[in-house]
């Protein structure tokens, strides 16, 4: 008997994906049963586009956050699989009709996950990164997976009813697939990572997003979940590698700022700290070729700062580096209303980090702390040498070299919501052990007429 699938959407504010997102189902290879978009009280036209591109529409009322809005989804569906995807995300021609062949082939299959592909649709290099790493991460996991992933995951409805669905306390998107796959894995049913099976993200990142997302709405969340349910799996972001890089990172910063104190040469620390902002700027911008705005201005006064620190503590060597650097910055402006070649910019971008840290490698202190800070340095860079070859060989050398310090970062603050994640479960440990409650949607599933159809 043929199996069917219900494909379930959440989406706020979210029309301008959900054009692609649609269309890229509609060209597929296999026709789905039914498409179910969960308007999530948006204020942009979502629910036209939706309803215009032959999509069932359903309505939230106020916003309730994706899970809410997919049990809603749920509820209605009448396919045999829930195939769960964000409204940021194209899939491929044939991703439902491998989809419906695993399910099809493996009775004992409870549900399964696919991946990002390596070609997400926002040029810019920070999403470009963010993209590429879930990528890498999804791509180096175990087969059998230890949890569950909404982006582009398909379940038995059957079974996701009798799991309750969706943790609907996680208000916003955070980690609720993840709970969700905890609950199914502890409760000894089957999930695969398929890798062939993949999608194109269409997000695009900003740095203080990806930052804020990665530390409350993940970091934090998860960290909880691992405690509540005493579950470290060694896959995915949690693989040994991962952590121990973490601690390698905080050794790293602990060792930099000891040898800083011994120097006295506080204006290093701001010359980093620019130095890194500066290259979320530079890189950020890549493929976007946007005109300097305020925070340009503010950068440049910064450096201003800085160079006059510099200047109190006769680092005379620095002067040169930050005045060249604004001009640099213009240029680069200046060219790209010109169209200039990308190459060029990845050449300077190349160059600009190579400055900073001849610049601040002069005054270094000449002590036996160095010597750790570099091993601690090749240890990390080997600990994660797959991951930069990944980007080498999909984006070239200089992408992966300007990922390399927001891949230390990421370790740093993962470390830091690691840390607030064991505050938050220590001080609130009742509330967060308390047994995951029947979702509000589901647990009215006999009672029709409590979701609002548009």
């Amino acid at each position: 008997m043929p199996i069917s699938i219900s494909i379930i959407i959440p989406a706020h504010n979210a029309a301008l994906h959900l054009v692609r997102c649609l269309t890229a189902i509609c060209e597929s290879s296999r026709v789905p049963h039914e498409i179910i978009v969960v308007d999530d009280a948006s204020k942009d036209s979502t629910a036209v586009v939706a309803t215009r591109l032959g999509a069932t529409v359903l309505s939230t009322g106020t916003n309730r956050g994706p899970a809410f809005a997919r049990n809603l989804g749920a509820k209605t569906a009448t396919g045999d699989i829930l195939f769960f995807l964000d409204s940021d995300v194209c899939v491929q021609s044939n991703t439902l009709e491998k989809i419906l062949s695993s399910f099809h082939a493996d009775s004992t299959l409870d549900a399964l996950m696919g991946s990002y592909d390596s070609n997400p649709s926002s040029p810019d290099f920070i999403s470009q990164y963010r993209n590429l790493m879930h990528c890498y991460v999804h791509q180096s996991g175990e087969e059998n997976a230890s949890t569950f992933w909404s982006g582009c995951g398909a379940i038995r409805r059957t079974l996701f009813l009798e799991h309750s669905g969706f943790h609907e306390g996680y208000g916003r998107p955070a980690i609720e697939d993840i709970e969700l796959g905890y609950r199914l894995i502890r409760a000894g049913r089957k999930i695969i990572l398929d890798r062939s099976i993949q999608v194109t993200h269409m997000k695009r990142w900003t740095f203080w997003g990806l930052v804020k997302t990665d530390i409350f709405d993940r970091g934090i969340p998860w960290t909880e979940l691992i405690l509540r349910d005493r579950c470290l799996p060694d896959d995915l972001n949690l693989q040994l590698s991962q952590r121990v890089s973490v601690a390698l990172v905080f050794l790293l910063v602990g060792l930099c700022g000891v040898m800083t104190l011994m120097r006295g040469s506080y204006a290093l620390i701001s010359l980093f700290v620019i130095v890194f902002l500066m290259l979320a700027r530079w890189w950020g911008e890549m493929g976007n070729y946007e005109r300097p705005r305020t925070a340009f201005a503010i950068l440049t006064s910064t450096l201003a700062i800085v160079g006059v620190a510099a200047y109190w503590q006769k680092m005379f060597v620095l002067i040169p580096f930050l005045m060249v650097t604004p001009v640099l910055l213009f240029m680069r402006h200046r060219y790209n209303r010109l169209g200039s070649v990308r190459q060029w910019h990845r050449r300077i971008g190349i160059l600009f980090i190579c400055t900073a840290v001849v610049a601040a490698g002069t005054y270094l202190p000449t002590h036996h702390l160095i010597v750790p800070c570099f091993a601690i340095l090749v240890l990390l860079g080997l600990l994660n040498s797959q991951f930069y070859i990944f980007l080498a060989s999909h984006r070239g050398l200089a992408f992966m070299l300007a990922a390399i310090p927001f891949h230390l970062l990421y370790h740093f603050y993962s470390g830091i919501s690691f840390i607030a994640g064991v505050g938050r479960y220590l001080l609130f440990e009742d509330k967060i052990r308390k047994p995951v409650e029947m979702p509000t949607v589901l647990s009215t599933f006999a009672s029709p007429g409590s979701e609002t159809q548009v």
